[in-house]
């Protein structure tokens, strides 16, 4: 049995508000258990305390906030709620639910909206200053509540490349990638994190190599060791893949190109291989127009639209053999456009490319912990509005002109379409 801090004892009278709270976890997760206890919950929560193992239990069964504030409680407390063995523990028996969605607002400032109807929350951060980078950073890529950002690149400086806990707001700097010295163009930054199977996060960097100028190089980096290491021979890929924006998904990291063809790399197996596209669309390829291309609840998706019809397009789900891509669900947007007339540009011809104005900002599945819900995040001129795939029911979550802050203190909420940017969010422990 371990000897925990007197301060817990003591919490009572310094924060009763942290105490009360403290005291109802402590108890509730064994409520229904007849441990000898007496009958008052101080008495309880301190037999509780004082069993090492029994507390161990129930902070793994803790979320992560209320976590983060017991951490003040004591030394020790500190030390155990910090543990990376601890924290390993936590991220894999929690659940990996996406309780909303960080906003990345023009300004470099971020907002946040909830999936918990019941309480506004307040966004998890609002910049990211705590780096404390003179030039500023940018989002690459959010990963299972990691953060990829580098640096806002100026002339004549390199770049750093960052990975931040969301939650903890805790980061690290990553050394610089390209074994080359830095001579090399880097054409993507990949977080890949997966904590239901390890404490440790992966970066994949493509890169130029001194082959060709249509041969690329991976090299990846792993926290477990803290360096970059060259992966496989250099291989050949179209001149328009999207290597900045790909997506962990399946142990891979998924890049797409606006011609139709898709590359993925195994991690573990460290190989290039092909993934078959999406059927081409009425008009073929060259009217390709892709809306999303992301993970959600464990699956690939991916959204494209063909010709004028831009209300109506299809989601398409990849299969786990990557044997083909599969249609999800049929979306018709026509409900939305009448509740949302300024969605039209009237001023354009309705069989224009650009007749309908609005923004996929992201697939969400599995929001606030329904395993079965789908919702588009659709932004229009001056709202953000969530769509419900499967009931095709929809609502105004969020106001553009009048957030926490403003998004747009000086500019007109029609002309943000496509500046903002949307990233699930979940809370861990991970540490960086």
């Amino acid at each position: 049995m371990r000897n925990w801090d007197e301060s817990f004892w003591t919490l009572p009278h310094k924060c009763p508000s942290m105490s009360k709270s403290l005291i109802n976890i402590l108890t509730f997760p064994f409520a229904g258990f007849n441990f000898p206890m007496s009958t008052t919950s101080t008495s309880s929560a301190e037999q509780v305390a004082g069993n090492g193992d029994l507390l161990t239990e129930i902070f793994l069964r803790t979320p992560v906030k209320p976590l983060l504030r017991f951490r003040s409680v004591s030394k020790r407390w500190l030390s155990f709620i910090s543990d990376p063995h601890f924290c390993h523990r936590h991220a894999r028996r929690s659940s990996a639910s996406v309780s909303g969605v960080l906003l990345g607002l023009p300004n470099s400032n971020f907002d946040f909206i909830s999936f918990d109807e019941k309480k506004a929350s307040e966004p998890p951060l609002r910049s990211l200053d705590f780096i404390g980078d003179p030039l500023g950073v940018k989002v690459l890529q959010v990963c299972n509540g990691l953060l990829c950002c580098s640096t806002v690149r100026s002339l004549g400086t390199s770049r750093n490349y960052y990975i931040c806990n969301l939650a903890t707001r805790r980061f690290s700097v990553l050394p610089p990638p390209c074994s080359s010295g830095g001579r090399d163009t880097v054409f993507g930054i990949n977080l890949a994190f997966d904590p239901s199977k390890s404490p440790y996060y992966s970066v994949i960097c493509v890169r130029s190599c001194e082959v060709s100028i249509s041969h690329y190089q991976i090299e990846i980096y792993s926290s477990g060791t803290g360096d970059w290491r060259l992966s496989g021979k250099p291989f050949r890929a179209p001149f328009d893949m999207v290597f900045y924006d790909g997506v962990f998904w399946n142990g891979a990291v998924h890049w797409i190109s606006p011609s139709g063809a898709s590359l993925y790399f195994g991690i573990d197996e460290g190989r290039i291989e092909t993934m078959p596209p999406p059927p081409p669309g009425p008009g073929g390829w060259g009217k390709r127009r892709i809306r999303h291309f992301g993970e959600s609840g464990g699956h690939l998706h991916i959204i494209e639209i063909y010709g004028p019809r831009t209300t109506q397009f299809v989601v398409y789900e990849m299969e786990r053999d990557y044997s083909n891509w599969g249609v999800r669900f049929s979306v018709d947007l026509d409900k939305v456009i009448a509740a949302f007339p300024e969605i039209t540009q009237n001023y354009l011809d309705a069989h224009d490319l650009y007749y309908y104005a609005y923004n996929v900002l992201c697939l969400i599945r599995g929001g606030g912990g329904n395993e079965e819900d789908f919702s588009l995040l659709l932004q229009i001129r001056g709202k953000i509005i969530c769509y419900n795939i499967k009931d095709g029911s929809f609502k105004n979550v969020y106001d553009v002109a009048h957030g926490n802050p403003p998004a747009l203190p000086r500019v007109k909420a029609s002309s943000l379409i496509g500046c903002l940017e949307a990233y699930p969010y979940m809370e861990t422990l991970t540490c960086v």
